[in-house]
C-alpha cells in the first residue's frame, strides 16, 4: 500500500542535428505554480502529455511547486524529431491478446511487473479519491512509472488475483501515478476498504501494452 503523489546515413544525421536545434529553439519555459500539474500544463500548452515529460527528465511529476522552471517542447519539431522509417515500420510485427470477454486486442509490448493494490482512501491519496487526470477512481484504474508506461496508454492485465478484480483479466488505463511506483512496478486500483487491498500483496502480473 503506498501513498501516491504521487522518448544514406549522413542525411539522416544532418536530419537529426536539424530537428533537435528546432527543439531548443521553438521550446520555451514555464514558472510553475502551486497548482501546477504536467496534466495541466500538457492542456494548457496542447502538449502531449508524454512529450512534456520527456522535455524534463530531471523533474519529479509529483513535486511541481511555485517558481520551478519547466520546458515546454514544440509539438511540431517533436514530430519532426521523428520521422517514420522504412526499416521500423519492417521490425513492427503484429501481436494480439485474447482477452476473458473473448475480444482480441492487438498490442505492441508485454511486460512482467510487479503488482500492488490501492483503494480510493484519504490517507492513500494525497490529491483526493481522483486519478492524475482528475477523473474518479474505478475498477480498470492502473497507477504507474511513465518512464516505462506512458500516461493513458491502454493495458491488458493478467495474472493477478484478487476478488474485487475482474477474474482472469482486465482491460485497463494508465491514468495514476504513485511516489513508490518506479521501474517495473504497477499499483491497481481496487474497491473496497485498505484492509481489503493490504490482501493483494505483492504479485507478479503479465501487463500488454494494447496498440
Amino acid at each position: 500500500m503506498f501513498k501516491r503523489r504521487t522518448l544514406a546515413a549522413a542525411l539522416i544525421g544532418i536530419s537529426v542535428m536539424m530537428a533537435a536545434g528546432t527543439v531548443d529553439a521553438a521550446s520555451k519555459t514555464h514558472i510553475a505554480t502551486d497548482n501546477d500539474t504536467f496534466w495541466k500544463l500538457s492542456k494548457k500548452y496542447n502538449v502531449p502529455l508524454d512529450t512534456l515529460m520527456e522535455a524534463n527528465p530531471k523533474i519529479n511529476p509529483l513535486n511541481l511547486y511555485k517558481g520551478l522552471k519547466l520546458t515546454i517542447p514544440s509539438t511540431e519539431a517533436k514530430a519532426a524529431k521523428k520521422p517514420v522509417t522504412l526499416k521500423a515500420a519492417a521490425a513492427n510485427t503484429t501481436k494480439s491478446v485474447t482477452a476473458m470477454n473473448g475480444k482480441e486486442y492487438a498490442y505492441s509490448k508485454a511486460l512482467i511487473v510487479q503488482a500492488t493494490a490501492y483503494t480510493s482512501a484519504a490517507s492513500e491519496n494525497g490529491w483526493g479519491p481522483i486519478d492524475y487526470f482528475g477523473n474518479k477512481l474505478k475498477v480498470g484504474t492502473i497507477a504507474v512509472d511513465p518512464k516505462l508506461i506512458p500516461l493513458g496508454t491502454k493495458l491488458y492485465v493478467t495474472g493477478y488475483d484478487y476478488n474485487g478484480l475482474p477474474k482472469g483479466g482486465m482491460v485497463a488505463t494508465a491514468t495514476d501515478t504513485g511516489s513508490a511506483i518506479k521501474g517495473n512496478r504497477i499499483d491497481i486500483f481496487v474497491p473496497g476498504v485498505s484492509s481489503q487491498a493490504m490482501s493483494f500483496g505483492i504479485q507478479n502480473v503479465k501487463v500488454f501494452i494494447l496498440e
